[in-house]
């Protein structure tokens, strides 16, 4: 080998080579640990250039603080952006590094629709269930509340958008939607009313049998109402009627009023548009239901 003057060569212009970088990485590092490259400040600032309404710079700081370090060149831009993830009413975060001793963060917040389940979390208007301040969430009006199995949050969210439409011709609103573990619906209009919808049986998008439900519902509803005051509960899984709960009414099956504060009676579904006469109420404080 001593002899082979190429080989000799090449060995000593590859030592060369690494001795050289070796000087570049240790020069670069020097210089990027210089006190001119500590990281100054942290600006944060929403993703869609409007105000941030719920996350303060107290909040952030709070949130932050502790959970990355380094400078300009040496800072995890991925650690700033999960630990600025991780407080509360933060959905999304985006860093980057400004020249020469700054970093800017940008931030989307949760906006709330309502709350999710019975352990005080909340539901954005995306379908991210989120924990925050329930308080700093209703400042300006009541949430509606929703529930549903793990994982169906957009279609429970889905499925609200859709049933306030359904029930804007008669001027009601769902004030709260759950879907059981046997992926059965029922929603809660603002007059009270709880209306029991059932599953999802057809899931071809040409029939849709909530819709259906609703449609129903809604075609009766303007002479229920007028009828049958103080409407309790509707179940709506029948195929060709429904049933209701109401105060104020006492009837039986041959339409006579029965004593019971809670009674049934069965209509055929050409009667589905109708109440009978003797469904009309006696006593504002008496109770009973009627089936369709």
């Amino acid at each position: 080998m001593w002899q082979d003057v190429r080989a000799l060569n090449a060995t000593a212009n590859g030592l060369i080579a690494l001795v050289v970088l070796a000087c570049v990485a240790s020069g670069v590092w020097w210089v990027s640990q210089r006190p001119m490259f500590t990281l100054r400040s942290v600006r944060v600032e929403s993703i869609y250039d409007i105000e941030l309404k719920r996350v303060s710079a107290l909040t952030l700081r709070a949130g932050v603080i502790g959970k990355f370090k380094g400078n300009f060149f040496t800072t995890n831009l991925e650690q700033v952006r999960t630990a600025f993830e991780s407080v509360p009413w933060v959905r999304r975060a985006t860093v980057r590094r400004e020249w020469p001793d700054q970093l800017i963060v940008s931030i989307e917040e949760h906006e709330p629709l309502g709350t999710w389940g019975e352990d005080g979390r909340l539901l954005s208007v995306k379908g991210d269930v989120f924990t925050a301040n329930l308080a700093e969430a209703d400042d300006d009006h009541p949430l509606p509340a929703f529930d549903g199995p793990e994982g169906s949050e957009k279609e429970v969210l889905a499925r609200f958008g859709q049933l306030r439409a359904w029930f804007a011709p008669v001027a009601l609103t769902p004030e709260s939607l759950s879907l059981s573990s046997r992926y059965a619906w029922t929603v809660k209009l603002d007059n009270g009313m709880l209306v029991a919808l059932g599953r999802e049986q057809d899931h071809d998008s040409t029939h849709d049998t909530m819709r259906e439900r609703v449609q129903r519902l809604v075609k009766v509803y303007p002479q229920l109402a007028a009828r049958v005051p103080e409407i309790e509960t509707i179940d709506m899984r029948y195929q060709n009627g429904l049933a209701l709960a109401a105060r104020g009414i006492k009837i039986s099956k041959d339409g006579k009023l029965l004593p019971q504060p809670v009674a049934k009676v069965l209509a055929s579904a050409s009667s589905a548009t109708r109440v009978p006469q003797a469904a009309l109420p006696a006593k504002p404080n008496t109770k009973a239901s009627t089936q369709h």
